[in-house]
């Protein structure tokens, strides 16, 4: 790879912070270019080569621009990048999530790019999209990619056992006597894999019908009957149709490679890894998730942001709406299944369902029908990990649900006040 840094992304990051400010100026003196740091956590490992192609593609166009691409793993990402915003080292420009993009533009750390470029409404996003990334009214990122959960299922685990196939219609009970029939712990084969945490929890709970806020957004409301209802269903396939957490021992990535390896028949996950998913030696697809009272689909929305403090606005907003809309970069995401472009040109989105492999990419579309968007508060990070660890204990059996869901609401509503 000529510019990607995917082995060296923590280091890098590390030797920014040590140096201080003296990195901020990227501008080579060599020939007048200027040089754009790019740290992103959607690009490794499926997808560096495709994030290459784009960086290629923009600096044909834009030849006294170099784009250093810098990588991490998701659960290591923000860490990282709080570290070297907080030393004064930020990247020129860097991949933001939707549900941590209000607290980044709420702490001022965002250039805001509609003053840079002189344009306060782009064209070529879908419009929802584009206002996800707003705020007080201010554009400070532009929307580069979204995805969808859904429900994948290995085809031939489910003709061995002679049960039939998902549909969109199937509900969770449906979900549950099928994986019920799936589980051979003898073999090692289990029904079901859905993380108990907070970004299932938050979608089981809107389709048990129920709400993660109250109105205001000032107070939790998920300590309730559907909230009871939702985290019993995630937590009563623990060690039943899904491992335990001792059987998964922290290993990285085990619900991927125990998919990858025949040994699980559902899997909830995200659109993301059909791309990993290519070789595998047996038939899969996917459908909308199961619901219950109502449907609901979780929907991830990434964006690119540019650092308050960069010192080259204009080139950084120049990258970011190349990586986010340009036709190189659609195009590149789809023909590589790394998840959607936002945007508006319904031709390009078109093509990605000619891929014949998942077979039911419609399911991508139809889960737009339903969506589930994350509740978000300005310590989103702490909610994040307070639901988690909460709901984790109940897993676990060290709480009851309902002891973990008042425990985690009192968390939350600290985190509100």
């Amino acid at each position: 790879m000529k510019k990607t840094l995917a082995l060296l992304a923590l280091a890098a990051l590390a030797t920014a912070c040590s140096q201080g400010s003296a990195t901020r100026d990227t501008t080579t003196a060599e020939g007048g270019k200027v040089t754009l740091r790019y740290f992103t956590f959607s690009a490794a490992p499926d997808h560096v080569k495709d994030l290459d192609k784009i960086v290629q593609a923009f600096e044909k166009e834009n030849p006294a621009i170099d784009v250093v691409v810098e990588t991490a793993p998701y659960d290591q990402y923000f860490t990282k990048l709080q570290t070297a915003i907080a030393g004064g080292t930020a990247p020129d420009t860097f991949e933001l999530n939707y549900e941590n993009f209000v607290t980044y533009a709420g702490a001022g750390s965002l250039l805001d790019l509609g003053t840079v470029a002189g344009d306060t409404a782009p064209a070529g996003y879908a419009e929802e999209s584009l206002n996800a990334f707003r705020h007080e009214g201010k554009q400070f990122a532009l929307p580069a990619s979204f995805s969808t959960v859904v429900l994948f299922y290995n085809k031939d685990l489910f003709e061995k056992a002679g049960v039939a196939l998902p549909t969109a219609d199937w509900t969770w009970a449906e979900e549950q006597a099928a994986a019920e029939k799936l589980t051979d712990k003898g073999a090692k084969v289990y029904g079901d894999f859905q993380p108990v945490q907070f970004f299932e929890f938050y979608k089981a709970l809107k389709q048990a019908g129920g709400e993660f806020l109250a109105a205001d957004g000032k107070k939790s409301a998920f300590n309730s009957p559907q909230g009871v209802k939702a985290a019993t269903w995630l937590v009563s396939k623990v060690g039943k149709t899904m491992p335990t957490e001792a059987e998964i021992g922290g290993t990285a990535d085990y619900d991927t490679n125990l998919f990858k390896s025949g040994k699980l028949a559902m899997w909830h996950n995200g659109i993301w890894q059909f791309a990993g998913l290519k070789d595998v030696p047996f038939e899969w697809d996917v459908v909308v998730e199961p619901g219950d009272v109502t449907k609901a689909s979780a929907v991830f929305h990434n964006s690119v942001a540019a650092s308050a403090g960069t010192k080259h606005g204009k080139q950084a907003y120049a990258w970011a709406k190349f990586l986010s809309s340009s036709k190189v970069a659609a195009t590149t995401r789809i023909e590589s299944s790394w998840e959607l472009p936002p945007i508006s040109d319904q031709a390009v989105l078109d093509g990605y369902l000619k891929d014949p492999e998942p077979a039911n990419r419609q399911a991508v579309f139809d889960s737009l029908k339903s969506i589930a968007l994350p509740p978000v508060i300005k310590r989103q990070q702490e909610m994040q990990d307070a639901v988690t660890q909460e709901l984790g204990n109940a897993a676990a059996g060290r709480v009851s649900v309902q002891e973990a869901l008042t425990a985690a609401a009192a968390k939350v509503d600290a985190l509100l006040g």
